[in-house]
């Protein structure tokens, strides 16, 4: 019997996120398309949550696991499991985030109907016990000036054709702002990017995480403007104050 090759790789980098990761791999199961695998990195020293990494993972038709030998981060975990996918199409989730059912479904389907390369989709912004309390609503399309100003795109909701993942289109070593850079880069080579604006991703807003560090964000986003973009210093530190304006007036809109 010849094994299918699965269609689309979901990737998920793991970090301390027991608390919430048995529902992201159960909104993974309950997707209404199923020609997937998943690989997961687990990027912990500590080994202490690993065995129910994999005991949750094991109900899953389709997987691996990468275990990182130190912390590396969300980026260059996620470029490991994509050197082991198999899928012509990449998803991301990260491990507290969950999955409309019809995300993977909905999203593929139209990526096939107009013959594009990207998308991602408008996400409910949940806490901690899963309660919605804020909306982001994205734009139909957006271009590289456009991402310039502001990040629009959630990480969990991207799917990428993989054939444009070429080796320097990987995630950077940032600490954050990982996924803007590659977003940027993609920009670039695509001219845009095109949305779903359907609530498909439930987006686990988690106080004290990285993502929540405001210096470290201004720290890469800086990064990003200097060295992956390679604007001069002046340029990029006016990129990174109009990045946060913009950051601010989304924040005040998701929250309404």
């Amino acid at each position: 019997m010849i094994k299918k090759i699965p269609q689309t790789s979901i990737i998920i980098a793991y970090y301390k996120k027991k608390q919430f990761f048995e529902e992201t791999i159960n909104s993974i199961l309950n997707q209404t398309y199923s020609n997937f695998e998943v690989i997961l990195v687990y990027d912990d020293v500590d080994r202490g949550e690993l065995n129910f990494v994999i005991k949750i993972l094991s109900r899953l038709p389709s997987y691996k696991i990468i275990v990182n030998k130190k912390n590396i981060g969300a980026g260059l975990s996620r470029n490991k499991a994509i050197h082991f996918s198999k899928g012509q199409y990449i998803a991301f989730c990260d491990a507290d985030d969950l999955w409309h059912k019809k995300k993977l479904e909905l999203q593929i389907t139209f990526m096939k109907q107009e013959k594009i390369n990207f998308s991602h989709t408008s996400y409910k912004i949940i806490n901690n016990f899963g309660n919605t309390f804020g909306y982001f609503k994205i734009a139909k399309k957006l271009n590289y000036k456009d991402l310039l100003k502001s990040c629009d795109i959630a990480t969990s909701s991207v799917v990428i054709n993989k054939n444009i993942l070429k080796k320097e289109n990987f995630f950077s070593n940032f600490t954050t702002k990982e996924d803007y850079a590659l977003w940027l880069k993609i920009a670039k080579k695509e001219n845009e990017l095109y949305g779903i604006k359907k609530d498909l991703l439930f987006w686990r807003s988690v106080h004290n995480s990285l993502s929540d560090s405001f210096f470290q964000k201004l720290f890469d986003a800086y990064k990003v403007y200097r060295f992956s973009e390679k604007y001069n210093i002046i340029t990029s530190i006016y990129f990174v104050i109009r990045l946060s304006l913009f950051a601010l007036i989304k924040k005040i809109d998701m929250y309404r």
